[in-house]
């Protein structure tokens, strides 16, 4: 059998890189405190175990984290975070809208909705519209409706 590759250090950079360090201490700590040892085994396994592996790009990988967050249902606090460490990386707006939309034949119209306003919510607090350009511009004539999901609350993975 072969054995996994798991890089407990490069987990650590990589949630740096994708989340920032910020969200890293204000996410992992608290939970550490609740559940000691779980949030070190998150990063480890996920980020320094599958995020590692061949066979995906990280952009990749963060399409398929969306779509799945989004179909689960339930865990906003995850896609949010999830939502933006795919603009950190570079996935436009309206690709991540394009995600959603497209999962609505196939895990429902409301999971997809919910999807969106998390989606919604997270442009509107870091100030992006759906289109890529300033949630301010009046140029746009998109509306990203309103929230305010820091993503502090429900860690990244």
């Amino acid at each position: 059998m072969k054995q996994a590759k798991i890089d407990r250090e490069a987990g650590y950079r990589l949630l740096g890189d994708l989340a920032g360090p910020g969200t890293v201490e204000g996410t992992l700590s608290p939970l550490d405190a609740l559940a000691p040892g779980f949030a070190d085994w998150i990063v480890t396994a996920l980020f320094g175990g599958t995020y590692q592996r061949d066979g995906l790009a990280l952009r990749d990988r963060l399409v398929a984290n969306l779509a799945a967050l989004t179909a689960l249902g339930g865990v906003e606090p995850q896609l949010d975070d999830h939502v933006r460490n795919s603009l950190r990386t570079g996935i436009a707006p309206a690709e991540i809208v394009e995600v959603m939309v497209h999962l609505a034949p196939y895990v429902g119209v409301p999971k997809a909705l919910a999807g969106l306003r998390v989606a919604a919510a997270a442009f509107a607090d870091l100030g992006v519209a759906p289109d890529g350009n300033a949630a301010n511009d009046p140029g746009t004539g998109v509306g990203v409706g309103s929230g305010s999901g820091s993503g502090a609350d429900g860690g990244a993975a």
